[in-house]
């Protein structure tokens, strides 16, 4: 049988610190990924993603197992070891996103060993 919690403020033990809810439910991540982008691309770990696509030579989409309600979310997204790598925001739609990989020196795409991308805003 499923329990429900509700309350409107968390706090510490010492009633110091408080937090809203609604502080909580819109500042935490609603969806991120980690995907190896070389070879056969595959997700070494991700939430709220049900499965990525290789488009073509650096371009990945992630697919949100949960859409988002809008496409004014925010991403923020990194990868990559070497100094000459970068990652860029391609696109975003409700039901996915994608990220681009790319070389910083040439702005030529390549495949990433890591592409890491986090998603806030609000679910459908």
């Amino acid at each position: 049988m499923a329990s429900i919690l509700r309350v409107n403020t968390l706090t510490d033990a010492s009633s110091g610190n408080s937090t809203a809810m609604s502080t909580i439910n819109q500042g935490t991540a609603k969806a991120w990924s980690n995907v190896n982008g070389t070879g056969t691309i595959a997700i070494n770990d991700s939430f709220n993603v049900s499965g990525v696509t290789d488009n073509s030579l650096g371009d990945i989409t992630n697919t949100f197992s949960n859409a988002m309600s809008n496409t004014s979310y925010v991403m923020t997204i990194s990868g990559g070891y070497v100094n000459d790598d970068g990652m860029a925001r391609y696109s975003e739609a409700t039901a996915n996103w994608r990220t681009y990989y790319y070389n910083e020196g040439t702005r030529d795409a390549k495949d990433g060993s890591v592409n890491s991308s986090a998603i806030h805003g609000d679910l459908a």
